[in-house]
Formats: C-alpha cells, sequence, structure tokens
C-alpha cells in the first residue's frame, strides 16, 4: 500500500540538507598571465645583444665603454627574463595543515603559511596589478602583501599578526570558502555558508 506524500512539498523535502559541501583534502588554484612571456623575449633579446656585442665587438671605442655595453646588457637581460618569468603564473595551494603559494615554474619565490596563522579568507574579484604597483610580490604600506599575476579575482588573507595577503588565483571564490572550512576546522572561524 502507498502512503499518502504531501503534493505541495518540493522534491527531497524530507532528506535534511548536507551542513557544509564537500571539501577536496588538497585544493589547488592557479592565475596566469602570459603578457609576461613578452617581456621575458625582451629580457632575452637584451642578453644575446650582449653576448653578441661580447663575441663581436671590435673594442676601438676603448675597453672601459665595450666592457659596459656588454655587461650593462647581460645585467639587464638577465634580469628582465628572470623577474618576468618568476612571476608568469602564481599556484595557490590549501592542504589540512597550511597553505603554500609559490610563482613561476621554478616555484620561487615560494611562501607557506600554517593555516594556524590564518585568521580569515575573502574574496576580491576585482584586484589590479595598477592598485599594487605592478605584477609579482608586492608591498603596500596600509594594503599588506600581494603576489599579483594579472588582473582579476583573488584570494585575501588576514593573517594573526594583522597583516594581509592578497593572491591573484582563478576561482578565488573556491579558494576562499575551502580556507575558512579548514579555519572552522580547526576551530577560529564561523561554519562556512553554502552557496
Amino acid at each position: 500500500m502507498r502512503e499518502p506524500s504531501d503534493a505541495g512539498a518540493p522534491p527531497g523535502a524530507d532528506r535534511p540538507a548536507p551542513a557544509f559541501v564537500a571539501v577536496p583534502e588538497t585544493w589547488k588554484g592557479r592565475a596566469t598571465n602570459r603578457c609576461q612571456w613578452l617581456l621575458a623575449a625582451a629580457g632575452a633579446g637584451c642578453l644575446a645583444l650582449g653576448v653578441a656585442l661580447a663575441a663581436g665587438a671590435v673594442w676601438t671605442g676603448g675597453v672601459t665603454a665595450a666592457l659596459m655595453a656588454v655587461v650593462g646588457c647581460v645585467a639587464a637581460g638577465l634580469l628582465v627574463l628572470f623577474g618576468t618569468l618568476a612571476f608568469v603564473h602564481v599556484e595557490l595551494t590549501v592542504d589540512r595543515h597550511a597553505l603554500e603559494v609559490r610563482c613561476g615554474h621554478m616555484g620561487v619565490p615560494r611562501r607557506r603559511i600554517p593555516l594556524g596563522q590564518v585568521v580569515s579568507a575573502e574574496f576580491d574579484p576585482g584586484v589590479t596589478p595598477r592598485a599594487w604597483g605592478g605584477w609579482g610580490c608586492r608591498w603596500r604600506p596600509g594594503k599588506g602583501t600581494a603576489v599579483v599575476v594579472r588582473r582579476g579575482e583573488g584570494v585575501v588573507l588576514t593573517l594573526g599578526d594583522g597583516r594581509t595577503l592578497t593572491v591573484t588565483v582563478d576561482d578565488a571564490e573556491t579558494a576562499a570558502r575551502v580556507i575558512r572550512h579548514r579555519l572552522h576546522l580547526l576551530g577560529r572561524a564561523a561554519p562556512p555558508t553554502r552557496p
């Protein structure tokens, strides 16, 4: 015999709602800036010019002038090349114990922050290099520290010492939600809201 059902109730109304959205054991997010490759190419060009000057210089204008030109081109090329390749992308990893920010293909600079040092995590939909003074690792008085590789969404962390860290990362809203969930499990934050 069929049980009578409530025709006005939505399907699944008798089932309790889950307390939290499933959170992965390790969450990884990344942001990339392909424009940095153009700057890296310019750095490589400067480096090649310095090598070409050193290899084929006639040194008629004086050793000091030629040496300064070679050293200047090589130094500028290396600085631009490695400075831009370090910030082609940024990767944020969140696990049960800490979060880690790694830059570039070599993962340097790198920063690991234990979750015990994080007070809160907020989503910021409009992080811009202009607000931070350009791409890369930045520090601004009154604003804190940032790792900015492109404009767009990011996650803003407030640390226990009052400092902030802003990281541009794709799907930053999920990153903030995962971090808040981890903080809640540690007893350091209110329960995360459902999306």
